[in-house]
């Protein structure tokens, strides 16, 4: 292979499988550099104990995952134009799949998009970003450049971008936590750190500052939606509301009364601003509760629509059949608590329960409850959070409409 310049390593027979597959990480224990080590952050090539070029990534010797990959083309040159064209090929496939909905959109989705350890989030004229990957904080003045370079050229209004680097995963990578304004040359940096968003026709008020994740989880955008479709003069019970979107998507679409929970003061607080700011008071109340505390109080009927959208319950394959045991034990106590012919709405934002062990466990509910599910829909996550099927960390989002027979 010709000498591109970079430092190289060569990796296992089983990474090499994974990265023909498809796969862009390469882990600690499958890597040997061969000769002095890269540097961290650096550029490196990667290739076979035989010396077959297999592509090139970031090294990083603190990170478990020793190397992310960004190509398999030995013709790539990773400078500017190269960053520019994938990221204007992510805008145009938000512009594709999105429509009318780019507005408010995941823009970059890590490695879906060939951006390993990067995640761009639109809030209307904010671009909220969390850097994951060494690689990407040491070129990230070039990147953001370019992102504000090819919306703004694209006709989009761009007021700021705000990095929500405050995760701890960033210090497994040797990288600081942080989080504020990127200064972008020649803009002058927003005062607030609150914005408003429309989603389906409903207001919320979004704090990228201080909200989980980036601000507002945009991903069950269009599952919101067919929340909407089934809510007509129905009574619901919204789980784990967070800032209210299932709640009021199902006000939106007719609900006769919508009740939303949440264990967080902080979330309800947020529900309570959007109720207001939608003018939905009277459809919508709140409660601070814990979701496993009520539902064993419910009574037989007293809601024909529960909804159930908890927060990741595992983050990680050692804790997932214990999560299994918390996804059953709120699933069986709403299938027991809803009429025949009422509806569920259930959900699994973990990468680490796999869909077969998420469906295990819908049947075991069922079956305890001694009720049948008919189901309406299997949806995923948003097309702006695209799944990338030779990488399965992308494919994280179960989510399930049932009507209770």
């Amino acid at each position: 292979m010709k000498d591109r310049g970079y430092r190289q390593v060569t990796v296992t027979k089983k990474a090499e499988t994974s990265i023909v597959s498809g796969h862009p990480w390469v882990f600690d224990a499958e890597v040997q550099p061969l000769g002095e080590a890269p540097e961290d952050g650096a550029l490196t090539d990667v290739l076979s104990v035989k010396g077959r070029y297999l592509g090139t990534g970031f090294y990083n010797s603190h990170s478990k995952i020793r190397v992310r990959l960004l190509s398999r083309n030995t013709n790539d040159r990773f400078d500017e134009a190269f960053f520019e064209r994938r990221i204007r090929y992510a805008w145009e496939y938000r512009k594709t799949v999105m429509g009318k909905d780019t507005d408010c959109c995941r823009v970059i989705f890590g490695e879906a998009d060939q951006f390993p350890g990067l995640t761009v989030d639109r809030f209307g004229s904010i671009l909220v970003v969390q850097t994951l990957s060494l690689g990407f904080e040491k070129i990230k003045p070039m990147l953001f450049e370019i992102l504000y370079r090819v919306l703004t050229q694209d006709g989009q209004r761009i007021d700021g971008i705000y990095e929500r680097n405050d995760v701890a995963i960033r210090e497994l990578e040797g990288l600081q936590q942080g989080k504020g304004f990127y200064p972008l040359p020649g803009i002058a940096q927003p005062k607030s750190t609150q914005t408003e968003i429309t989603e389906n026709g409903i207001r919320y008020l979004v704090d990228f500052e201080n909200g989980q994740k980036t601000g507002f989880f945009l991903d069950q955008k269009y599952n919101r939606q067919a929340v909407a479709r089934l809510a007509a003069g129905k009574n619901v019970l919204d789980c784990f509301t967070h800032t209210g979107s299932f709640a009021l998507n199902a006000a939106k679409g007719g609900a006769q009364h919508v009740h939303a929970v949440d264990i967080s003061e902080e979330a309800i607080a947020m529900t309570r601003a959007n109720i207001h700011r939608n003018g939905f008071e009277r459809l919508v109340d709140c409660e601070q509760a814990n979701v496993f505390d009520l539902l064993p109080t419910l009574q037989p009927g007293q809601y024909d629509f529960i909804i159930l959208d908890p927060p990741a319950f595992t983050k990680s394959r050692r804790t997932v059949e214990r999560a299994a045991r918390g996804y059953k034990e709120i699933n069986l106590r709403a299938m027991k608590s809803l009429p025949r012919g009422g509806y569920l709405a259930t959900c699994s934002c973990s990468h680490f329960m796999p869909e077969p062990l998420f469906c295990k466990m819908l049947h075991a509910a069922a079956a305890d409850a001694q009720v049948s599910l008919r189901q309406i829909e299997a949806r995923q996550q948003a097309p702006d959070h695209p799944i990338l099927w030779n990488v399965p960390e992308t494919d994280y989002l179960k989510f399930y409409l049932f009507q209770i027979v």
